[in-house]
């Protein structure tokens, strides 16, 4: 059982609470001061469970391996199908609808039934399902699943409730789309065919009917055998034999020939007067060779033939090129009369559609665009325009352009700051475009009232960032910054450059912003940081760079200034970190020859370039190579700009740099800033020996190893964009291995000199990678998930580098990792110096117990659980602070918590959220009031500025990978500890504004998505959302105020959820409307000789044909209906929006309509019942009438 301190129990003391099994709050050595006491701090919390549910709001960005494609072309809304089970629905900008299938099954087709709000969709698991569209959220209503056939191509005729499904058999069923249940009209393939052919026809693959006569089906074998079915008289109009395999077929609109493409790149045209053979073959890529035969192509996959009335008819295909030609990209070709325009695409194209102005396809069709889907890209072709230029594209289909590495969340950001990046980024966009409307109108979406400024940042493989305005649920873009363009290009074969070529240098690792100030940093993955100012002119500036040496073993660590009991210095030493044009020579520089030392990765432009407006760089800091070996990455970073501070650490300790003075103010290691204050006695010689913690500053409440072993299961940083490799993880000195090799294997190989210090970046993106979330495996498949999280692979402090970091394959990497996880997981526990830094916070503490006043501070989170409070001493006068030093000084203040720290967070007396200070944005390239000196404006959020009746102090909320706890300042007594999850680990936590009040949010590596209450820890929410099959999930995954998170879903879709109650409630009201009423077009008149000669000759009646009276009734084997719940889910959610009522009117007319055609149905059938034994009865009257009575 937990024993938590109470708050309300009126105690005095300030001594910390303690768990069963955990170590107690501990704190430095000092005297305890006049602390307030828990019942002066009386927190009065307003949230509870019922505050919290958790739902998935909007989701954005391209489906990912799309599969299908479906335009309703009077409602004009497109549908997508994935590979996954997905549908995207798209309308309008702010129209945009994410269905899943349950199965998880490969959509292989998708129908609209055309302005009726519903969709039918066809799976790889021969499932058939409709989609109810006029909800918001749609909804499953029917389901039939066929048992013995597999589905191979889907057709519904415009205007008609029964759907043509066609089979691997080659067999053609019919299914009626109200009832969902399969008609017994078959159309079996031997009867198709004729009886004398030996072979089968192969499976269908078009199905149409003709635009002359609804009565004639048009069916498409692949073999190359296409038969036109009498659907009235049940047998066969014609039957086409051809040598080539057909991909598809296209009516022409008045019905009397029709056009295939075929496997070899032809295009045949028949003619429904002679059918014997094609009146013409076409091979539009295929050219003549000298020896007079035509070159192989390419199999033409699609063709459309649609008609125009001012123009010559539109041939548009894809495929169909020659061979002969390789690396040619994939086309799409247009052929307008006799010009022949050839689109090439930059991606496969796995579907296109036409289209047209009349959903009618026996009238001229007049298409106007072609939709084209790319395995990665959605296009749209204007027609209408000779030279066929795209339309823009205004949904967000580009998030995945380069691979997403990480992400950022920013809810409620300054109302200026949107306009203002969508103004730099549009003087930046790409021309050419057509100038028309985008072409995809459907649907209804209005701003809602529960909006604010919302941004999402993205950083990519290829060093780019962009910023997207996400307000109201939508997306859009708004900036692109390339922070490439920072650094020199790296040429083939120049020294270190060598080693980067085909890599991805540049790739963003993390970011850190300040919308306030406008300040934002970038992590890259070559160990550098690039620190930007916002301006809205352009300017010519020279870039400054610092260099940092981080040393590898604890006893060659750089000691930051000649006197060791005051760690703070402003001018470097021969052995501080440099500044970027000095190269002191000293003995750590000499390493042997062909090795690398003290240089960075990349090389900075050291000449002066001009920056356009937006975001312009002002500093770049990078580690160096440090004998023969590369820096370790960043696993941390805090900026901010009241401070005018930047702090980052790794897996070799911490270093603070002045930016406004371009100075580093601090560079050590872990071990160093403990001071006199280390939990451990590290023990180099005998890592396996337990860790005995100095007395005075932490009380172990159980066995020391045991607790060692739990922390050790996270000897990364668990910091999911940090790609922290482990603790132990920097290799010891060249030829100076210390530790012997144990038991649990061979070393690893070292890493030569020559080796880049990264493979391919290891975007968020492209990790395919399913990993267990059990723990049978104990700790050894937990660091495989680890390792995996991290895109590197890790090390105990006895191993070497390995040559594997970085690893795009599946297969390759998921082998690296339990392989090495598992001979390095026993060892790993024995860590000796070695710890990561895996979180940093600047922010307004008490420094030391004694302290009586709040002080700039930086709070340091470790890899082994433990918590470091290193105050600061900053000039506050404006001229000081750019020219006094900062002064940092470890006090030696000591927490500690099990596994990782992830986050740290601030609160006042009252419980409200006490934010950083920041610095007010001023344009640093603004001219100059000669009036007016241009002065720094801060704005401090001091503990003690609105809670003089409540005393002095704050509270600290720390976040680990396993536990919670709130620490009271200055006296650094611990009040609540939570042990957020024993079989599990935390891969994101934050502190969170929800509701007009904060909680800690957690999201678990089992999938559980948790929010506590601040400052007691009382769970709130537990909901088991997402099981983590894959690591993008883990390393992208991040929450925001206002109750929302986001994460990337697969390698090109971002996936936005809310546990907010309120956001659930209201969410109905932000989501767009799928289906609006419209009017269906009129069919075109015919007029009189056309309509006598050549039209329809006769009306059709399905019904009469494929209805139960005179089909009968399928086999119940051969397919199976599930009935969905979308009727009753859509009346519940509609009626929870505010179009609840006309909704669910909407849906009682419906039934009352459908019900009252069935009424009138059944009166029609009682009535020719009737008519029926009436006249049978007359019959009989008078055939009996005149008999005498013995002639009966």
């Amino acid at each position: 059982m937990k024993k938590f301190r109470k708050v309300l129990d009126g105690l005095t003391t300030s001594s910390p609470g303690v768990t069963i099994g955990s170590p107690s709050c501990g704190s430095a050595a000092g005297t305890p001061t006049a602390a307030p006491t828990p019942r002066e701090i009386d927190v009065q919390e307003t949230l509870v469970s019922e505050n919290f549910q958790l739902c998935k709001t909007v989701r954005h960005g391209f489906p990912y391996q799309p599969t299908a494609l479906a335009f309703d072309p009077v409602q004009k809304i497109l549908a997508i199908g994935s590979r996954t089970g997905g549908v995207r629905i798209l309308g309008r900008p702010g129209v945009d609808c994410y269905c899943q299938h349950e199965s998880g099954a490969a959509v292989l087709q998708l129908q609209f039934l055309i302005n009726e709000g519903a969709l039918v969709t066809a799976c790889a698991d021969d499932t058939l399902h409709l989609w109810n569209l006029r909800q918001r959220r749609p909804a499953i209503l029917h389901s039939l699943k066929f048992n013995r056939e597999r589905i191979t191509f889907c057709h519904l005729p415009f205007q008609s409730k029964w759907l043509y499904v066609g089979t691997e058999r080659g067999n053609t069923h019919i299914v009626n789309i109200e009832s969902f249940i399969l008609s017994g009209y078959v159309i079996m393939w031997n009867k198709a065919i004729e009886l004398s052919t030996k072979t089968h026809p192969g499976p269908v693959v078009h199905l149409s009917d003709s635009p002359k006569d609804e009565g004639k089906l048009l069916i498409g074998f692949e073999s190359g055998t296409v038969v036109q079915w009498d659907l009235r008289v049940k047998k066969a109009d014609f039957r086409i034999y051809y040598d080539e395999a057909i991909h598809s077929v296209s009516w022409h609109h008045e019905g009397k020939q029709f056009m295939c493409s075929h496997s070899d790149g032809s295009l045949t045209m028949w003619n429904l007067r002679n059918t014997t053979k094609p009146f013409q073959v076409t091979f539009p890529h295929g050219k003549i060779q000298k020896d007079g035969r035509k070159e192989s192509c390419k199999p033409i996959l699609k063709v459309e033939y649609k008609t125009s009335r001012n123009s010559e008819p539109f041939v548009i295909f894809s495929g169909g090129l020659s061979y002969d030609k390789a690396g040619r990209r994939p086309t799409l070709t247009i052929m307008h009369g006799k010009a022949i325009t050839v689109l090439e695409m930059d991606y496969p194209i796995v579907e296109f559609m036409v289209l047209c102005e009349t959903p009618y396809n026996n009238e001229v069709q007049e298409p106007y665009a072609v939709v084209v889907l790319l395995e990665k890209d959605l296009i749209v072709v204007d027609l209408t325009q000779s030279n066929f230029p795209v339309f823009e594209n205004p949904y967000p289909m580009d998030v995945h352009e380069s691979p997403v590495t990480c992400t950022a969340y920013f809810a409620d950001c300054p109302p200026d700051i949107i306009p203002i990046l969508y103004s730099i980024g549009a003087k930046h966009k790409k021309t050419g475009y057509s100038q028309k409307e985008w072409p995809i109108t459907g649907g209804t979406w209005t701003l809602g009232s529960h909006t604010y400024p919302e941004i999402i940042i993205t950083g990519h493989a290829d060093g780019s960032i962009k910023f997207w305005d996400a307000s109201a649920i939508t997306l859009q873009m708004l900036y692109k910054l390339k922070t490439s363009k920072v650094f020199e290009k790296p040429k083939p074969g120049e020294g270190r450059a060598a080693d980067l070529v085909e890599e991805d240098p540049f790739a963003v690792q993390m970011v850190s912003w300040c919308p306030q100030s406008r300040i934002f940093c970038v992590v890259g993955i070559s160990a550098h940081i690039i620190l930007y100012r916002f301006s809205k002119y352009d300017a010519n500036t020279q870039i400054v760079s610092l260099e940092v040496r981080l040393q590898c073993e604890a006893e060659d660590v750089i000691s930051p200034s000649e006197n060791e009991n005051n760690p703070c210095f402003s001018e470097p030493s021969s052995h501080s970190p440099q500044l970027h044009h000095q190269h002191p020579v000293s003995p750590g520089n000499r390493t042997p020859e062909g090795s690398k030392d003290s240089v960075p990765c990349l090389k900075v432009k050291d000449r002066v370039v001009r920056v356009p407006p937006g975001y312009q760089s002002e500093l770049v800091i990078q580690l160096l190579w440090v004998d023969g070996e590369p820096p370790q990455q960043i696993t941390s970073l805090d900026i901010n700009s009241a401070y005018g501070l930047l702090a980052f650490g790794n897996c070799n300790g911490l270093a603070v740099v002045d930016y406004l003075q371009k100075t580093i103010l601090l560079c050590m290691s872990t071990l160093d800033l403990y001071g006199a204050s280390d939990p451990y006695q590290r023990l180099t010689r005998s890592p396996r020996r337990n860790r005995q913690s100095t007395s005075g500053l932490t009380e172990l409440t159980d066995n020391q190893q045991s607790i060692d072993m739990e922390r050790s299961k996270s000897p990364t940083s668990d910091h999911v964009n940090g790609h922290c490799t482990s603790p132990t993880s920097q290799p010891c000195s060249a030829g100076k291995p210390r530790i012997p090799m144990g038991p649990e294997g061979p070393r690893l190989t070292r890493r030569g000199p020559g080796r880049p210090p990264f493979r391919k970046a290891q975007s968020a993106a492209c990790m395919e990678i399913s990993l267990p979330v059990s723990h049978t495996e104990g700790h050894a498949s937990r660091r495989a998930m680890l390792q995996q999280l991290h895109g590197v692979t890790m090390y105990s402090h006895d191993e070497h580098h390995s040559a594997a970091s970085y690893c795009w394959s599946e297969r390759e990497s998921r082998e690296n990792s339990f392989s090495r996880s598992r001979s390095s997981s026993v060892s790993s526990i024995d860590r000796d110096t070695k710890e990561a830094i895996t979180t940093l916070q600047f922010g307004e503490s008490y420094g030391r117990k004694s302290d009586a006043l709040p002080t700039p501070c930086l709070w340091v989170g470790t890899s082994l659980g433990v918590a470091l409070l290193i105050p600061m001493s900053i000039p506050t006068d404006q001229e000081e602070r750019m020219e006094e030093p900062v002064t940092i000084g470890p006090s030696g203040a000591v927490q500690m918590l099990k596994g990782s720290v992830l986050r740290f967070g601030f609160l006042d007396c009252m419980g409200g959220i006490i934010q950083s200070p920041y610095e007010v944005w001023k344009d640093p390239n603004a001219p100059e009031d000669p009036d007016r000196p241009r002065r720094r404006k801060l704005v401090h959020f001091s503990p003690s500025s609105s809670q003089d009746a409540y005393g002095e102090g704050h509270l600290a909320v720390v976040c680990s990978e396993r536990q919670a706890k709130i620490f009271l300042m200055p006296s650094q007594s611990c009040l609540y500890v939570h042990n957020i999850t024993e079989s599990s680990f935390v891969l994101r936590a934050d502190v969170v504004s929800v509701s007009n009040s904060v909680c800690l949010a957690c999201f678990c590596a089992n999938g559980h998505v948790m929010t506590l209450s601040l400052p007691s820890l009382r769970p709130l929410m537990d909901v088991n959302y997402l099981p983590l099959t894959d690591m993008r999930i883990a390393r992208t995954f991040c929450f925001t105020n206002g109750g929302q998170a986001l994460y990337l879903s697969s390698p090109t879709e971002i996936q936005r959820i809310t546990y907010s109650q309120e956001m659930c409630d209201n969410l109905q009201e932000m989501l767009g409307e799928l289906f609006t009423p419209i009017e269906t077009p009129e069919a075109q008149n015919r007029g009189f000789l056309k309509g006598f000669f050549g039209g329809n000759a006769q009306t059709f009646d399905r019904e009469e044909l494929f209805g139960e009276a005179a089909a009968g009734k399928a086999s119940r084997s051969l397919a199976q209906h599930i009935p969905g719940q979308g009727g009753m889910e859509g009346m519940k959610v509609a009626a929870s929006g505010v179009v609840g009522d006309l909704a669910r009117a909407r849906i009682a007319l419906d039934e009352r309509g459908q019900r009252l055609g069935e009424l009138e149905e059944r009166t029609a059938l009682m009535m020719t019942s009737a008519e029926t034994f009436s006249k049978h009865a007359h019959e009989l009257m008078l055939k009996c009438k005149d008999k005498k009575w013995y002639q009966f």
